[in-house]
């Protein structure tokens, strides 16, 4: 029996897992705001390691080594620079958590785990992030997490293919 960890990837994201018995956790992607390393005065989002590293650690100890990672790709745009900046920032965290904490993990492109969980033919964030709510909410009542349930559907489509 084998649990399952699914992460969307970024500072609005989220880390959930699936255990074999059926308990399952949704956690929020542990974030603190803090001023920007650049000139301009602004704010910029960053996962808080140490939390991070908590969470998968704990998972890891439950599940007695038998677990799987599966993370989300992060967004790439450069016409969504800041975007793709903090989705970086954001993998980078992440993956020295993932490491550090000891944990192997597989990358999966969000279309791979929709395609299957989600319903044919939607299209746009709005709406992937509408259906993502009302499926993880069915599935997996009190999920949600940043308006969708994106971790969570990503570790139930990891436990539905057996991987």
């Amino acid at each position: 029996m084998r649990t399952y960890l699914g992460i969307d990837n970024g500072v609005s994201g989220s880390v959930s897992v699936i255990y074999p018995n059926g308990e399952w956790h949704v956690k929020k992607m542990p974030v603190k705001k803090e001023l920007s390393y650049t000139k301009k005065k602004q704010y910029i989002s960053r996962i808080i390691y140490m939390d991070l590293y908590k969470l998968l650690l704990v998972a890891k100890r439950k599940s007695k080594n038998n677990i799987r990672v599966f993370l989300e790709r992060p967004l790439l745009n450069p016409t969504m620079f800041k975007a793709s900046i903090s989705a970086l920032r954001a993998l980078e965290s992440t993956l020295i958590a993932i490491e550090e904490v000891g944990l192997s993990l597989e990358y999966l492109d969000s279309k791979q785990w929709q395609k299957e969980m989600l319903p044919k033919g939607i299209k746009g964030s709005g709406e992937l992030k509408k259906a993502s709510a009302q499926i993880g909410e069915r599935l997996f009542p009190g999920s949600i997490v940043n308006g969708d349930c994106d971790g969570i559907l990503i570790a139930e489509w990891a436990r539905r293919k057996k991987l």
